[in-house]
Protein backbone atom coordinates (compact mmCIF):
# COMPACT_ATOMS: atom_id res chain seq x y z
CA UNK A 1 0.00 0.00 0.00
CA UNK A 2 1.49 3.39 -1.03
CA UNK A 3 0.43 6.31 0.88
CA UNK A 4 1.37 10.38 1.38
CA UNK A 5 1.24 12.25 4.33
CA UNK A 6 1.98 15.70 5.31
CA UNK A 7 3.77 17.51 7.68
CA UNK A 8 2.82 21.51 8.59
CA UNK A 9 5.19 24.10 9.79
CA UNK A 10 4.81 27.99 10.70
CA UNK A 11 7.64 30.80 10.41
CA UNK A 12 7.02 34.30 10.15
CA UNK A 13 9.73 36.49 7.94
CA UNK A 14 10.43 39.59 6.04
CA UNK A 15 11.76 39.97 2.29
CA UNK A 16 12.14 42.25 -0.31
CA UNK A 17 11.48 41.15 -3.90
CA UNK A 18 14.17 43.13 -5.63
CA UNK A 19 13.47 42.11 -9.08
CA UNK A 20 10.04 43.36 -9.25
CA UNK A 21 9.91 47.45 -10.90
CA UNK A 22 10.24 50.01 -7.99
CA UNK A 23 6.64 50.96 -8.08
CA UNK A 24 5.70 47.81 -7.21
CA UNK A 25 4.46 46.78 -3.37
CA UNK A 26 6.66 43.61 -2.71
CA UNK A 27 9.54 45.78 -4.09
CA UNK A 28 9.59 47.11 -0.29
CA UNK A 29 10.32 45.07 2.66
CA UNK A 30 7.44 43.21 3.96
CA UNK A 31 6.45 40.19 6.47
CA UNK A 32 4.62 37.06 5.66
CA UNK A 33 3.71 34.34 7.84
CA UNK A 34 4.72 31.77 6.17
CA UNK A 35 3.18 27.79 5.92
CA UNK A 36 4.77 25.30 4.58
CA UNK A 37 3.84 21.58 3.60
CA UNK A 38 6.21 18.77 3.64
CA UNK A 39 5.05 15.98 1.99
CA UNK A 40 6.66 12.18 1.95
CA UNK A 41 5.21 9.70 -0.32
CA UNK A 42 6.14 5.76 -0.03
CA UNK A 43 5.10 2.36 0.45
CA UNK A 44 3.53 1.79 4.52
CA UNK A 45 5.01 -0.06 6.56
CA UNK A 46 3.32 -3.18 7.63
CA UNK A 47 4.99 -3.65 10.24
CA UNK A 48 4.82 -0.22 11.80
CA UNK A 49 1.69 0.94 10.16
CA UNK A 50 3.34 3.99 8.46
CA UNK A 51 5.29 5.88 6.02
CA UNK A 52 7.15 7.45 7.97
CA UNK A 53 8.08 9.53 10.92
CA UNK A 54 6.81 12.60 11.25
CA UNK A 55 9.82 13.48 14.02
CA UNK A 56 12.05 13.03 11.06
CA UNK A 57 10.39 15.38 8.79
CA UNK A 58 10.72 17.75 11.93
CA UNK A 59 13.82 17.19 12.51
CA UNK A 60 15.20 17.72 9.16
CA UNK A 61 12.92 21.27 9.17
CA UNK A 62 14.15 22.64 12.41
CA UNK A 63 17.57 23.90 11.21
CA UNK A 64 15.94 25.80 8.61
CA UNK A 65 13.08 26.85 10.65
CA UNK A 66 15.58 28.57 13.04
CA UNK A 67 17.79 30.26 10.22
CA UNK A 68 14.49 31.91 9.04
CA UNK A 69 11.75 32.31 11.12
CA UNK A 70 11.73 36.39 12.37
CA UNK A 71 14.92 36.92 9.92
CA UNK A 72 15.07 39.16 6.85
CA UNK A 73 15.00 36.41 3.91
CA UNK A 74 16.84 37.80 1.79
CA UNK A 75 20.27 37.95 3.64
CA UNK A 76 20.07 33.57 3.44
CA UNK A 77 22.45 32.37 0.91
CA UNK A 78 20.38 31.20 -2.10
CA UNK A 79 17.31 33.48 -1.25
CA UNK A 80 18.40 36.50 -2.22
CA UNK A 81 15.23 37.22 -4.11
CA UNK A 82 12.84 35.03 -1.83
CA UNK A 83 9.81 34.36 -4.22
CA UNK A 84 8.17 31.45 -2.73
CA UNK A 85 8.94 29.82 -6.07
CA UNK A 86 12.53 30.06 -5.04
CA UNK A 87 11.67 29.36 -1.58
CA UNK A 88 10.41 25.95 -2.33
CA UNK A 89 13.14 24.80 -4.17
CA UNK A 90 15.52 26.01 -1.58
CA UNK A 91 13.62 23.85 0.26
CA UNK A 92 13.98 21.10 -1.35
CA UNK A 93 17.42 21.07 -2.03
CA UNK A 94 18.07 21.29 1.74
CA UNK A 95 15.76 18.71 2.57
CA UNK A 96 15.78 16.06 -0.17
CA UNK A 97 19.30 14.22 1.51
CA UNK A 98 17.72 13.82 4.46
CA UNK A 99 14.10 12.42 3.63
CA UNK A 100 13.92 9.65 1.18
CA UNK A 101 10.53 9.79 -0.68
CA UNK A 102 10.38 13.45 -0.91
CA UNK A 103 7.26 14.32 -3.39
CA UNK A 104 5.95 17.66 -2.94
CA UNK A 105 6.58 21.14 -0.73
CA UNK A 106 3.80 23.88 -0.83
CA UNK A 107 4.95 26.84 0.52
CA UNK A 108 1.67 29.35 1.70
CA UNK A 109 2.74 33.40 1.45
CA UNK A 110 -1.15 34.51 2.42
CA UNK A 111 -3.80 32.23 3.19
CA UNK A 112 -4.91 32.27 -0.25
CA UNK A 113 -1.28 32.28 -1.82
CA UNK A 114 0.87 29.46 -2.44
CA UNK A 115 3.27 27.32 -4.51
CA UNK A 116 3.79 23.69 -5.09
CA UNK A 117 7.11 22.54 -6.22
CA UNK A 118 7.85 18.92 -6.67
CA UNK A 119 11.75 18.44 -7.09
CA UNK A 120 11.69 19.33 -11.02
CA UNK A 121 14.22 21.56 -11.85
Amino acid sequence: MRARLTKDFRFEAAHTLPSLPDDHKCRRMHGHSFKVEISIEGEVDETIGWVYDHKRISQAMQPLLELMDHCYLNDIEGLESPTIERMAAWFWKKLAPDLPGLAEIVIYETPTARCSFRGEF
